[in-house]
C-alpha cells in the first residue's frame, strides 16, 4: 500500500477520507468534478514564513518563482505576503500584477526576452531585468532609450556549478543556455555600466532546481561574491546579490533539508556584507501545498500490467511524461480490499500517457485518487492537448473551499479559432 506517513503539510486521513485542512476531498470532488488541483493557503503560508523566519534580520526579498504555479489566487496569497516576483514573460508580469504584486518587486528573468516584453516591463516599473545575454544586453539598452525609462540591471552570471538535479533542471553549468559565462561577466558588467539607458543594479544566478544538498548552492554563493568584490574593486558597486531558488521538496523517499538548514550556510557567507539578498523560490513554496484530484474511469486487468485509467492525464500533469517524475498516489477513501499493482494512465492518445507506475492500490471503478506534490509545475505546465479542457483549480482556506479557476469547457479551447471560409 501507499505510504501515508508522510502526508504533506495540510492533509490528513479523517473520517470522512483524505482531507486537505478541514476539508474532505471527497466533497470537492463531488462539487467541482475531476480532474481539480487542490491547493491549501496554510501550507502556501507557512512555506513562506518559513523563509521569512530563517532570513531572519538580514534585508532580503522573497520573490517567488510565477512558473512553479501562476494562478491567480495563489499568487494573490503571497502578494498580501509581501512577496516579490520572479517572471520569465510578459504574461506573467501581467499575472502578478492582475493578482495585487508589486511591480517593484518583480524581477524579469528569462533568455529571450521579447522588445515588447521590455517596454511592457519598464512601463510597470520593476525592480530589475535579469540580463543573460551580450545581445539581450544591447537590446534592453535600445528599448530603454527609446522609451526614456533607465532599465534597472543584474547580469545572470553561470557559475559553472554542478547542482546534482535532473540534467532537464539543470541550469547553472556552462554548457546550458541560461546566463552568461563565469569568465564573460567582468567585462559585460562593464559594458553595462558603460551603455547611457542602463542601471547596473545587482549580478544573479541559479543553478537548478530540485536541490537536495547545499553544498552546490553554498559553492556558487560563494564564487559569485568573490566575483562581486572584484568588480567592487574595479568601480561597480552592486546592490543586490540573487541567488535563485532550487531547493527541493519530497516525493517520494528524498530527504531534503529544512528552508532554514539549506539557507544557513548561506547566510553565513553573508554575514556583515551590505547587499540585499534575493532568493526566488518556486517549487518549495506551492509544491507540496498542492495536489491533483482524479476519478478512475476504469479498472483494466492485464496479463503484464494492470492498469487503472483515470480522467486526469498527460495534458493535466506532465511531469511524470517528462521527467519520469514520481507522485505519490493515494486513495481519498481507503477500501477494505486487497490491493493490486497498477500502472495510472489517463486518456491521451500517447504510450507516455501515465500519471505513476507500479503502485499498490486498493481500488474500484469511480473511487478518487490524489496525486500529491503537484502544486509546483503541475497546471503551470499543463496544455489542451486532445482539446481536453484544463483542470479546475481550488484553494482550501480551513473549512472554506475558494475558486480559483473555473474548468475549461470544449467552446473556451476553440473560442479565438475560425473555420476556413467555404470556396
Amino acid at each position: 500500500m501507499n505510504d501515508e506517513k508522510s502526508l504533506p503539510p495540510a492533509l490528513s486521513r479523517g473520517a470522512h477520507g483524505l482531507m486537505l485542512e478541514d476539508v474532505a476531498l471527497a466533497d470537492i470532488a463531488a462539487r467541482f468534478g475531476t480532474p481539480t488541483y487542490v491547493y491549501s493557503r496554510a501550507a502556501l503560508t507557512a512555506a513562506f514564513a518559513a523563509y521569512r523566519r530563517a532570513l531572519g534580520e538580514r534585508p532580503a526579498l522573497i520573490c517567488c518563482a510565477v512558473k512553479a504555479n501562476s494562478n491567480l489566487g495563489v499568487l494573490s496569497i503571497f502578494a498580501a505576503l509581501g512577496a516579490g516576483f520572479d517572471i520569465v514573460s510578459g504574461g506573467e508580469l501581467a499575472r502578478v500584477l492582475a493578482a495585487g504584486g508589486h511591480a517593484g518587486r518583480v524581477v524579469f528573468s528569462g533568455v529571450g526576452k521579447s522588445r515588447a516584453e521590455m517596454r511592457q516591463a519598464l512601463a510597470a516599473g520593476i525592480r530589475c531585468f535579469n540580463v543573460e545575454s551580450a545581445a539581450e544586453l544591447e537590446r534592453l539598452n535600445e528599448v530603454a532609450g527609446e522609451s526614456g525609462i533607465p532599465a534597472p540591471i543584474a547580469l545572470r552570471v553561470n557559475p559553472d556549478v554542478d547542482p546534482k538535479t535532473h540534467p532537464y533542471i539543470s541550469t547553472g553549468l556552462k554548457n546550458n543556455k541560461f546566463g552568461v559565462a563565469f569568465t564573460d561577466a567582468p567585462a559585460l558588467y562593464q559594458r553595462a555600466a558603460s551603455l547611457p539607458h542602463l542601471r547596473v543594479r545587482g549580478i544573479a544566478c541559479h543553478i537548478g532546481s530540485q536541490l537536495l544538498d547545499p553544498a552546490p548552492a553554498t559553492e556558487a554563493a560563494r564564487r559569485i561574491l568573490d566575483l562581486v568584490d572584484r568588480l567592487a574593486t574595479a568601480g561597480i558597486a552592486l546592490d543586490h546579490i540573487d541567488l535563485g531558488g532550487g531547493l527541493g521538496i519530497r516525493y517520494r523517499n528524498e530527504t531534503p533539508p529544512t528552508i532554514a538548514a539549506y539557507l544557513a550556510p548561506l547566510l553565513e557567507l553573508f554575514a556583515g556584507r551590505p547587499e540585499e539578498l534575493c532568493l526566488e523560490p518556486g517549487r518549495s513554496l506551492t509544491g507540496n501545498a498542492g495536489l491533483l484530484l482524479t476519478r478512475i474511469e476504469y479498472l483494466k486487468p492485464g496479463g503484464e500490467k494492470n492498469f487503472a485509467i483515470v480522467d486526469a492525464a498527460m495534458n493535466d500533469l506532465a511531469r511524470p511524461a517528462l521527467y519520469d517524475a514520481w507522485h505519490d498516489a493515494v486513495t481519498v477513501v481507503a477500501r477494505d480490499l486487497p490491493p493490486r499493482r497498477y500502472d495510472i494512465v489517463g486518456p491521451i492518445c500517447e504510450s507516455g500517457d501515465f500519471l505513476a507506475r507500479a503502485r499498490d492500490l486498493a481500488v474500484e471503478e469511480g473511487d478518487l485518487l490524489a496525486l500529491l506534490s503537484a502544486g509546483a509545475y503541475g497546471m503551470s505546465m499543463s496544455s489542451n492537448y486532445n482539446s481536453r479542457p484544463r483542470a479546475a483549480e481550488v484553494i482550501v482556506d480551513g473549512g472554506t473551499i475558494h475558486l480559483a479557476r473555473a474548468r475549461e469547457t470544449p467552446e473556451s479551447l476553440y473560442a479565438l479559432e475560425q473555420p476556413f471560409p467555404p470556396t
